[in-house]
């Protein structure tokens, strides 16, 4: 299994080096490693655990969420109930995101048709 310093993990992972100090303070990163002289170390996992808080985050789930997430994902197999439905949960709430983001969409696209045709219509021939 591979090591990855605070930088590198920055970097793989898109969060910030104070964004991967935050999540650690508040718990949604837990069990990091330290090498001999006291710097954090992260693995593979901790990578794959930070891919999943960057979707998480992404689609919106507040981080009082995540941090249910994160418990109940340390919580081991007795919680898969839960976590699925915290996830089903969130995804309805995601669909919901897609279908306005959707109708916002369309009325972009009709007035983008309007102004091509305004545009076109002036032009000779």
């Amino acid at each position: 299994m591979s090591s990855y310093s605070p930088g590198e993990t920055a970097e793989k992972s898109g969060f910030s080096i104070d964004t991967l100090r935050y999540y650690e303070k508040i718990g949604l990163l837990s069990g990091i490693a330290r090498n001999a002289s006291g710097r954090r170390v992260f693995s593979d996992d901790d990578l794959q655990w930070l891919e999943m808080l960057r979707c998480l985050r992404g689609t919106g789930m507040p981080i009082a969420e995540m941090l249910r997430y994160s418990e109940l994902a340390r919580g081991g197999d007795e919680t898969v109930q839960e976590r699925l439905e915290l996830l089903q949960e969130h995804d309805r709430r995601v669909e919901e995101q897609i279908a306005e983001l959707r109708v916002r969409q369309e009325q972009i696209q009709w007035k983008i048709r309007l102004y091509s045709g305004t545009l076109c219509e002036g032009l000779p021939a």
